[in-house]
């Protein structure tokens, strides 16, 4: 979007004349508008995203232990659908990831499990209209695709060749949907600043509603990252969700990756490019190695 078409978006959207700059990267423009507002703008291909968004921000606000932004206002304006809402304090969890102590990073990822076992029990009824709608027919529709995607994406013939059989022996089966944010990774939380208390949680425009184990993909590979401190990590933040070591054996470890076969975003070969690798070159070995975290010390 440029400066003009911005401009004309001011009075609409009653941000009178406040100034505005927007912030680096992002799939779609996002703005601050001042010191207290945050602006995101979708092109009309992208209006379900703003729907979505808008949707789980006026849901969520004051539900969870972490902050989320709160809902100012949505809707359509200059042939954009946008959506304002309040800024949130602090310094991006992905900058001050590498400062955080052993303690600090125990400490934070007990918020984050608390805070993710409590958006997975919120209810109301605006959030039964996110899609999908069916949850199985999504398992199914992904499982049709998710061969030719991960071939797309440069993964290699002896990964790819497992992913049908494997999928085949994982139980996904009837589950109780639940509200998903499905990209829970260092660059959408928010960190008071100087310290290691999450001030924020944010970006809810690829909400669902599905399985709860579908979070922990984006938590795992991207959140708490491999190696030993990325498995203690993960360990944490599960026991702090409310999982046993009797819950996360190695069912739970095959449906999660199966998950992160199935997800919408799912790279297995980019993955595997920071993630502990396998003792054995198998999705039954690399289940184990990322997702059962409490088979280590």
């Amino acid at each position: 979007m440029d400066d003009v078409s911005l401009a004309r978006l001011r009075v609409p959207l009653g941000l009178g004349a406040a100034p505005v700059s927007r912030f680096p990267g992002g799939s779609v423009p996002v703005y601050a508008v001042g010191e207290d507002l945050v602006l995101k703008l979708f092109p009309a291909e992208d209006a379900g995203e703003a729907r979505v968004e808008a949707t789980v921000l006026g849901a969520l606000e004051g539900r969870l232990s972490i902050p989320t932004p709160g809902l100012v206002g949505a809707g359509e304006a200059e042939g954009w659908h946008y959506v304002l809402m309040r800024r949130l304090p602090g310094e991006p969890l992905s900058g001050a990831w590498p400062r955080l102590s052993a303690s600090e990073r125990t400490g934070l990822a007990e918020r984050i499990g608390v805070a993710l076992a409590e958006l997975h029990a919120v209810t109301d009824p605006s959030l039964e209209k996110l899609e999908p709608l069916d949850w199985q027919a999504f398992v199914r529709e992904r499982r049709d695709v998710v061969v030719g995607e991960q071939r797309e994406r440069g993964l290699a013939e002896e990964w790819l060749s497992q992913i049908p059989g494997f999928l085949d022996t994982v139980d996904v089966g009837a589950t109780e949907p639940v509200l998903l944010h499905t990209e829970v990774m260092r660059e959408h939380v928010l960190l008071r600043e100087g310290t290691a208390i999450p001030s924020g949680l944010f970006d809810f425009e690829p909400a669902m509603r599905g399985a709860a184990e579908y979070d922990l993909v984006a938590v795992a590979v991207y959140l708490a990252g491999g190696g030993e401190e990325g498995a203690s990590f993960l360990r944490t933040l599960l026991r702090a969700y409310g999982y046993t070591p009797s819950d996360v054996g190695e069912p739970f470890a095959r449906r999660c990756l199966a998950y992160t076969l199935l997800h919408r975003y799912g790279n297995l070969r980019a993955y595997l490019s920071w993630m502990p690798a396998p003792p054995e070159p198998t999705l039954d070995s690399l289940a184990l190695t990322w997702f059962a975290p409490f088979a280590r010390p």
